[in-house]
């Protein structure tokens, strides 16, 4: 789908009908993370008071009408988003700036930087492409702004050297970060961010599964002094709580009991109930995997409340979504209805359009659809729905996977320090993780796999066949899936990697991927992950029915050949011997390739009669390809997975880029130096002998 490409200064009208947007800060080519951060401007361009920075510690506009919806990783870099319902934003708020921000490094380093406005559908509505930035660490990328009752986009791209707390100072926020002091009294296991929920005729009598404890009375003299002026732009610290260990069972067959019993869970029905109270009760109890899930589904911060089985009428009809899902922040009260599928349960279109009348009727934010269906890239729908009903509604879609991705994110990196909340977390993955539940994360490459597998191996595929643009859509789909699955794993935000004109554009993907399929026999992703020395290819040959594991290392750019070999070697010591060992020399067509075992047995057999430098490496490891459509032990997906993680483990955690020494002085600048130090030792005694002569000479 085609969409305006704005340039530096330049506008656009959005359109009439559409309220709320997303607006996407996107960076490519760095490792840095970004934080986006809007400012409400009256018409002086200065904040009308501190509460109209909404950031990170401040994730929301009083009014409810901007709110920060945080950072995450996509195929085509990171990006930071901003969720902003135009029909709420205060009269006096004529603009809103778009401010990225970061801690550490600067613009210039980030490639190319993109701002994106996307309608409740994830439509594209315009986007500007900038690579100007240089020493810049806070950058206004754009605004949002007003004028005659219309509401328009404007292309920016001014950057600010003094930070985001500087940026910030200069629309009117007065900045505060000094050292918060502890306090030594109270409780402290609320979250001092999320206020009271209002009281909500909605909600009925219904009880809060953990309730809210009683504030304890201040004690004058040990309370710490509360912040009264000023905005802390400081990040605060992630906290981990400390994983509860069942030590005294006498064999180790013996289980725990569950908390969410898989006993009787059956199909269709049953299994969607189960799955669906489990995940309510579990995000009513932890708070902070319920922040992490609703920031997925564009809520704002707040406090949770969950119904399930929620009948409303629509004319002479009633529908039930699984689900209704409350977020209340100050006045505000944030609602979307939830429609969840388990196992091969496909969402339906007729269904969602349902709930979106509903959900409009009732002016309801969003309607939110959770199945098994992983999205090739964010913010693509499984479903396609009539786009005139997301006018003042928005349809988001996550998957079971990615509700997984974002409790191992906090049991295994920090986020939570009540070690109840973390058992009760890693008790709901337990039962994701159990088969009976239906939240499976990826197993089925779909029902043309089979077919076009056949066809690649026999050479009568074609690109322009329909089945193979759709197993070329879970191929993308997988790979997605695998940086997934690395991210909640280590900690960090591992990227599937996607040519940028393929970022927008599912059908020229897919195109694209079917076309190399249909030519070569192979799928291909690429990983980009955070601290390793190269991004991480993987490829399953289809002809072959092997999988390539492959890595590409830049070597040191000085000393001999065989001085930059031993450098990789000593990296490669405990890495399995039939990993293919491939020298890249600065000859053109110059290269090198042998079995890590002979290497290591002789490393000239790389370097022998070669001439020029050895540039780069190039690491491959094989595996076996399950050819079966879904399953576990012999599948496609599981073989595909399962060699990512074997080559990442023993190849890629063990590689390091290579940092040259830092440059070292010479023989003679050192005796300089030192004849220089020894100079003013020798001139102040010279000025000492010379005061003596003259005082002796005076007396």
């Amino acid at each position: 789908m085609e969409f305006p490409m704005l340039s530096k200064g330049q506008n656009l009208s959005l359109p009439a009908e559409v309220e709320q947007i997303d607006v996407v800060l996107g960076w490519t080519e760095s490792e840095v993370e970004v934080d986006a951060s809007a400012l409400l401007l009256n018409s002086g361009g200065k904040v009308r008071s501190d509460e109209d920075f909404v950031f990170y510690n401040q994730p929301e506009s009083t009014d409810g009408s901007i709110r920060f919806l945080g950072t995450s990783g996509t195929e085509e870099g990171g990006q930071a988003r901003i969720a902003i319902d135009l029909s709420a934003v205060p009269e006096d708020v004529h603009t809103v700036a778009l401010v990225g921000s970061v801690g550490e490094g600067r613009f210039g380093d980030l490639g190319k930087l993109a701002l994106r406005v996307v309608d409740g559908a994830g439509y594209t509505l315009a986007e500007y492409v900038t690579a100007d930035a240089t020493t810049e660490s806070a950058f206004v990328f754009g605004e949002v702004y007003r004028r005659g009752g219309q509401w328009k986009i404007r292309a920016v791209g001014q950057g600010w050297e003094s930070g985001l707390a500087g940026l910030a100072t200069d629309f009117g926020v007065d900045i505060d970060n000094e050292p918060e002091p502890e306090p030594t009294t109270g409780d402290t296991s609320s979250d001092p961010a999320e206020p009271a929920a209002p009281s909500n005729s909605s909600a009925g009598d219904a009880t809060q599964l953990v309730p809210e404890l009683p504030t304890p009375p201040t004690a004058p003299a040990t309370q710490a002094k509360a912040r009264t002026r000023g905005v802390r732009t400081a990040k605060r610290a992630v906290k981990k709580s400390k994983p509860v260990k069942f030590t005294l069972a006498e064999q180790d067959t013996w289980q725990p009991a569950r908390l969410f019993s898989v006993i009787g869970v059956g199909t269709g029905e049953e299994q969607e109930r189960r799955a669906t109270s489990a995940l309510i009760a579990t995000m009513q109890a932890v708070r902070p995997f319920a922040r992490a899930v609703c920031a997925r589904m564009g809520a704002p911060v707040g406090v949770f409340e969950g119904y399930v089985e929620v009948a409303y009428e629509r004319g002479e009809t009633k529908v039930i979504p699984d689900a209704v899902l409350k977020v209340s922040r100050g006045t505000r009260v944030w609602t979307g209805l939830l429609e969840v599928k388990t196992g091969n349960g496909k969402l339906k279109k007729e269904q969602l359009e349902n709930y979106l009348d509903v959900a409009r009727k009732k002016k309801y934010d969003v309607v939110v659809s959770l199945s098994n269906d992983v999205p090739a890239s964010a913010g693509e729908l499984p479903v396609e729905v009539d786009r005139r009903k997301l006018a003042k509604v928005a349809l988001r879609h996550l998957s079971w996977a990615e509700v997984g991705h974002e409790a191992r994110m906090l049991l295994s990196h920090g986020g939570i320090d009540d070690d109840l909340q973390a058992w009760m977390l890693a008790e709901f993955l337990r039962y994701l993780d159990h088969p009976r539940s239906g939240a499976v994360e990826f197993v089925d490459m779909g029902r043309h796999w089979v077919t076009v597998r056949d066809a690649v191996t026999a050479g009568t595929l074609r690109a322009g066949d329909q089945k193979a643009a759709a197993v070329a859509d879970t191929w993308v789909s997988l790979s997605r899936h695998l940086a997934l699955r690395l991210t909640a794993e280590l900690g960090v935000t591992v990227k599937h990697v996607l040519p940028r004109r393929h970022g927008n554009d599912p059908a020229a993907r897919n195109a694209a991927v079917a076309e190399r399929l249909a030519t070569d026999g192979v799928f291909e992703a690429v990983l980009r992950i955070p601290e390793t020395a190269g991004d991480l290819m993987v490829i399953a040959d289809v002809r072959t029915n092997k999988i390539r594991c492959h890595t590409t290392v830049e070597a040191p750019n000085e000393g001999t050949s065989g001085r930059r070999l031993s450098w990789l070697l000593r990296q490669l010591k405990d890495v399995p011997g039939d990993v293919q060992v491939e020298a890249v020399f600065s000859e053109p067509g110059n290269e090198a390739c042998e079995h890590l075992d002979t290497v290591r047995a002789d490393p000239k057999v790389l370097t022998n009669g070669r001439s020029g430098d050895i540039v780069s490496f190039c690491l491959e490891q094989t595996f076996p390809m399950g050819g079966r459509r879904s399953g576990t032990a012999a599948s496609f997906i599981t073989s595909v997975t399962s060699s990512t993680d074997a080559f990442y483990g023993t190849v890629v955690q063990q590689l390091r880029e290579w940092v040259p020494a830092a440059p070292k002085q010479t023989e003679q600048s050192r005796s300089d130096t030192a004849e220089s130090d020894r100079q003013p030792a020798r001139d102040s005694r010279c000025l000492a002998d010379s005061a003596t002569t003259i005082n002796l000479e005076m007396k």
